[in-house]
């Protein structure tokens, strides 16, 4: 049977009279190529969503064009060529407005400190966009998740022994300005942490570690804060948040702090 002489219903008429504000593809896992600052290219495996706006009258949309595009662009899905894809997604499907993300593990290996031992950490990331017909308006977040490990302040104060510390995770989100490496950002998270943690330590390194940790304590809302002052000093994105979360190792809950720039 010709293509021709194949049935289409997703381009039947609705009467129902009832836009839909997106539809598409959710949680599409495929691999693909992102930038790396040391060895230019990393190969990792994403979760991705991609959605288009449906006008009433339109009964459904191309579902496979949505991975169709996808693929194409897999080779090579830095953060100006991940707009690129969505905006060609809006095209090929006649749409005024197109969504998509794509959250990623991102690997960096890291020496332990005092062994100089290597191990691979993972960074959670994320990029969010949205292009709109009409207007050369684009909106591009990248997220970017830490693990780091913090001391707390109050109590090596009160204790004549020691001090509880804990493992968190520091998220920063920002809105696109010039272009960044996904490293310097983790680097400038875990910079402002009691330590940085690390996938494999020997003695020597737990040494270095817990007592490093124990000279820099922070509090939840201290590690918020200093995150925040340093991307602000930067001056290069027009939007951005910093929260983190202290898995607390003394309570059966964890301590939180959240702020965004600018502040509303």
């Amino acid at each position: 049977m010709k293509n021709s002489e194949i049935a289409d219903v997703q381009n039947e008429k609705d009467i129902r009279e009832i836009p839909l504000k997106k539809v598409g593809v959710k949680g599409l896992e495929y691999p693909v190529r992102v930038l790396d600052k040391v060895k230019k290219i990393q190969h990792t495996n994403a979760i991705v969503n991609l959605f288009v706006n449906l006008p009433h009258q339109f009964k459904g949309t191309h579902m496979s064009r949505f991975v169709e595009i996808f693929h194409r662009y897999t080779e090579d899905l830095s953060m100006p060529r991940f707009l690129e894809m969505l905006e060609k997604i809006r095209q090929d499907l006649d749409a005024e407005s197109a969504y998509g993300s794509m959250e990623f593990p991102y690997f960096i290996e890291k020496k332990a400190p005092v062994s100089g031992l290597p191990g691979i950490v993972s960074y959670k990331c994320l990029y969010q966009g949205r292009v709109e017909s009409g207007t050369k308006e684009k909106h591009f977040t990248v997220a970017v998740s830490a693990p780091v490990s913090t001391v707390c302040p109050c109590s090596k104060a009160i204790s004549n022994h020691g001090a509880h510390n804990q493992r968190g995770i520091v998220k920063v989100e920002l809105e696109l300005g010039p272009f960044f490496w996904l490293e310097d950002i983790i680097l400038l998270i875990e910079n402002a942490a009691s330590c940085p943690v690390y996938s494999l330590i020997k003695r020597e390194d737990e040494k270095y570690i817990t007592e490093k940790a124990y000279e820099n304590p922070k509090f939840v809302e201290d590690l918020v804060r200093d995150v925040y002052e340093k991307i602000r000093e930067m001056g290069v994105f027009p939007r951005f948040s910093v929260e983190a979360e202290n898995f607390e190792s003394i309570h059966n809950h964890s301590a939180y702090a959240y702020a965004e720039y600018p502040y509303t």
